[in-house]
C-alpha cells in the first residue's frame, strides 16, 4: 500500500498550484512551468482523492454491514459498494504508482538511429537495408521527419551502416526499445537449394543531445582529416574532407565523410558524438541505480538479441516479452509497429512497478 502522505502531497501540490496560477503577480515563465505541472497533476488528482478517502468510506460501509439495525437490502447494497470500492482502490493505486514513477527526461527528444549489418555477410547488409526501410515507413505513417546523417552501402542494394535523425513528437519514447540485435531467418535470393540462412543487424537508438545536454571541451577532442573513399576504396573526393573525431576521455570515435565539405562533416560528426556521449552518461547513471538488478527492456544492452524475423513462417518474435505475431509482412510495412512498442512499454512499466519502493 502506498504511504498516504505521499498521495496527500499530490493533492496539496495541486491545490498550491491552483492558488499560484490564479495569482495576478505570477510571471509568464512561472505561469508556463506551473501550468504544465498542474495539467499533469489533473490526470491523477481524482484517483488521489479517492485513495485518501478509501479508509473512511470503507469504515462507513463496514458499519452498515455490521449494524444489527440495518435491513437486508441496505446491507446487500453496502456489500456491493464495498466490493466496488476495493476494486477501484487497486486501480487507483496502480495509476498513482505509475504517475509517481521517475520520468525519462529523454522520452520527448528526437532520436538518432544507427543500423549496422552484423553477422551474415551480404544477407546481413540486405537485412540492415530492410530494417531502415521499415523505420522509414513507420516515420511516414506517423508523420515523423527522417533524414540520413551518414550512409555506407554494400553490393546488391544493401547497407553496411546507416545513421539517421528522426524528428517529431516524443520520438525517443517510441524508438528506444529498438536498441539491440535483430536476427533474420530467410532464404537468400542467391541460395539455390532453398536453405534458410540466419543473419543479423544491430540497431542503436540514442536521444538527440542538444548543446545544453552535453558540453564538449575542445581540449577533449582529437580531430583527424582524411580523404573520403567509396566502396572498395575508390576515391570519391580529391580533398581531405572526411573527419574522424575522437573523444579522448571516453575513447568514443565518430567518422563522417558523406559531405564534400570538411566543416559539414565535422558538424554532423559532433552531432553524433554529442548524442553518443549523452547516451553514455545516461547508461552510467542507470547502471549505478541498478547494480543489483537487470532490466532487459530499455536497458540499451545492444549485445542482446531482442527480436527475430522469420520470413518462411511469416512471424516476428520479440524475445524480451515473449511476444510472437504472425504478421511479419505488416510489421515490415510499418503497419503494426505500435503493437509491439505498446507491449514493451507496458512490460517496462510493470517491471518498474515491481521495484516500486513503498
Amino acid at each position: 500500500m502506498l504511504p498516504l502522505q505521499k498521495v496527500q502531497n499530490i493533492i496539496d501540490r495541486h491545490q498550491k498550484l491552483e492558488t499560484e496560477l490564479s495569482s495576478a503577480d505570477i510571471d509568464k515563465k512561472k505561469y508556463a512551468e506551473f501550468s504544465k505541472e498542474y495539467s499533469d497533476l489533473n490526470e491523477i488528482i481524482q484517483q488521489a482523492k479517492e485513495y485518501i478517502n478509501f479508509q473512511k468510506e470503507t469504515e462507513d460501509l463496514d458499519n452498515i454491514i455490521n449494524d444489527k439495525n440495518s435491513d437486508t437490502e441496505m446491507k446487500n447494497f453496502a456489500s456491493t459498494e464495498l466490493e466496488n470500492l476495493k476494486s477501484n482502490f487497486l486501480l487507483n493505486e496502480k495509476k498513482i504508482k505509475l504517475f509517481l514513477l521517475p520520468k525519462d527526461q529523454a522520452d520527448s527528444k528526437n532520436a538518432i538511429i544507427e543500423i549496422r549489418a552484423g553477422t551474415g555477410g551480404l544477407e546481413a547488409s540486405l537485412f540492415a537495408s530492410d530494417l531502415y526501410k521499415m523505420y522509414e515507413k513507420v516515420s511516414q505513417k506517423k508523420k515523423w521527419n527522417i533524414e540520413i546523417i551518414s550512409i555506407s552501402k554494400s553490393d546488391a542494394g544493401g547497407l553496411k551502416e546507416v545513421i539517421a535523425l528522426v524528428k517529431g513528437k516524443n520520438i525517443y519514447s517510441s524508438l528506444k526499445y529498438e536498441s539491440g540485435v535483430h536476427r533474420v531467418q530467410r532464404v537468400p535470393d542467391t541460395e539455390t537449394q532453398g536453405r534458410v540462412h540466419t543473419s543479423a543487424a544491430t540497431v542503436a537508438v540514442l536521444p538527440e543531445a542538444e548543446d545544453l545536454d552535453i558540453k564538449i571541451d575542445d581540449k577533449d577532442l582529437r580531430i583527424d582529416v582524411f580523404r573520403s573513399s567509396g566502396p572498395g576504396g575508390q576515391s570519391v573526393n580529391t580533398t581531405d574532407s572526411a573527419v574522424r573525431i575522437t573523444h579522448l576521455p571516453t575513447g568514443i570515435v565518430v567518422s563522417q565523410q558523406d559531405e564534400k565539405s570538411q566543416i559539414r562533416n565535422k558538424e554532423k560528426g559532433l552531432k553524433i558524438l554529442r548524442s553518443r556521449l549523452y547516451d553514455y552518461e545516461r547508461q552510467k547513471i542507470d547502471q549505478e541505480r541498478s547494480k543489483d538488478r537487470k532490466n532487459k527492456i530499455g536497458s540499451g544492452d545492444r549485445s542482446e538479441r531482442i527480436r527475430t524475423y522469420n520470413f518462411p513462417q511469416g512471424r516476428v518474435t520479440d524475445h524480451r516479452i515473449n511476444l510472437t505475431l504472425h504478421k511479419l509482412e505488416e510489421f515490415m510495412e510499418g503497419e503494426i509497429f505500435d503493437e509491439i512498442v505498446e507491449s514493451l512499454s507496458l512490460q517496462a512499466q510493470e517491471d518498474e512497478l515491481n521495484k516500486f519502493v513503498q
